[in-house]
């Protein structure tokens, strides 16, 4: 039923949508929204405010996005329908692994996450403030950019991060969200890096010269989520054949170098091949009943080689860019 809905409300809602949103939309991706900050930086957009919002799924006021969906659909029961869906109990589980009811007939605020239709809803509540950015001409006033994606969002600018935060702070409030100040922070990535979207951008350092430049390059958080997914494969209990095994690394390896085509890649490259190659050996060598640490004929060369991993800079997409 929700997907039903998501493909007649979608192109209505697409239209309204703001350039400066990439997520969740056709013809739109995070690559994108990227490649974009990263040009606007190099661009001297360099004063930025690394915004991150309490909740944000979870804190959606139902009465102010009813008004926001109204505005475009004038099918009754379609709204009806949509209502239902934003009450909908949910079953979520804490940190101690205790689940719990949330949301239901009383609820007034929040979009259940996981829902096909949710993305979209959210996209549209997020508009309002996008809108309001526009609309105040603010872009113009602070010679700023917004880049948003989903929940996450950054604003670059030149010379006015302090205004420009403390409007958004401003604007969320009467939009009954809520910046969380603990994480929230200003950047001047001339001189420090901020992270969005899985990459840390700013202050980066060329390895042969020491000379610093403005780049990318996947974050510290997403390069040990890799080593994690990597471990999680590798695990002794995992009897699978080497060919599948090494099938699955391989889709892990592509679809994380697919993603991660923009920027510099050196550092990280560097620490996830010695990561998998140590944990593929010794993965490997347990199977031959080897001892611990040995190598065997699981050198580097073969493990990169007959072994069939590879090497992360031919699995990356040409063209984006570096």
């Amino acid at each position: 039923m929700q997907t039903a809905a998501k493909l007649v409300l979608e192109p209505i809602f697409e239209a309204d949508l703001d350039p400066a949103a990439y997520g969740y939309r056709p013809e739109r991706s995070a690559g994108e929204a990227i490649q974009l900050v990263l040009t606007l930086l190099r661009q001297g957009y360099t004063d930025v405010v690394d915004a991150d919002l309490s909740k944000y799924f979870d804190t959606i006021p139902h009465r102010e996005l009813m008004q926001t969906l109204a505005r475009r659909i004038v099918d009754a029961d379609m709204l009806r329908l949509i209502r239902r869906w934003l009450k909908a109990p949910v079953e979520t589980t804490d940190g101690d692994g205790r689940t719990r009811l949330e949301g239901g007939k009383a609820s007034r605020q929040g979009v259940p996450q996981g829902g096909v239709i949710s993305p979209l809803i959210a996209n549209l509540y997020m508009n309002r403030f996008l809108k309001h950015w526009r609309q105040t001409g603010k872009g113009e006033i602070w010679k700023a950019h917004v880049i948003n994606y989903a929940d996450d969002f950054v604003i670059l600018s030149r010379g006015h991060a302090q205004e420009a935060l403390a409007w958004t702070d401003r604007t969320m409030t009467k939009l009954g969200l809520t910046l969380n100040r603990t994480k929230t922070r200003l950047c001047e990535a001339r001189t420090e890096r901020f992270d969005f979207l899985g990459y840390s951008f700013g202050l980066h350092r060329f390895r042969q010269t020491g000379r610093r430049f403005i780049g990318a390059s996947p974050s510290p958080k997403s390069v040990q989520r890799l080593k994690d997914k990597v471990g999680e494969i590798l695990v002794p209990g995992n009897m699978g054949q080497w060919n599948e095994v090494r099938d699955t690394l391989n889709r892990l390896l592509r679809g994380w170098c697919g993603y991660f085509s923009p920027g510099s890649h050196y550092v990280a490259d560097r620490a996830i091949e010695a990561h998998l190659y140590d944990r593929v050996r010794n993965f490997l060598a347990r199977r031959h009943k080897m001892p611990a640490r040995a190598i065997g004929p699981f050198t580097m060369t073969a493990v990169f080689g007959e072994l069939g991993m590879p090497r992360l800079r031919d699995c990356r997409r040409r063209g984006a860019t570096s």
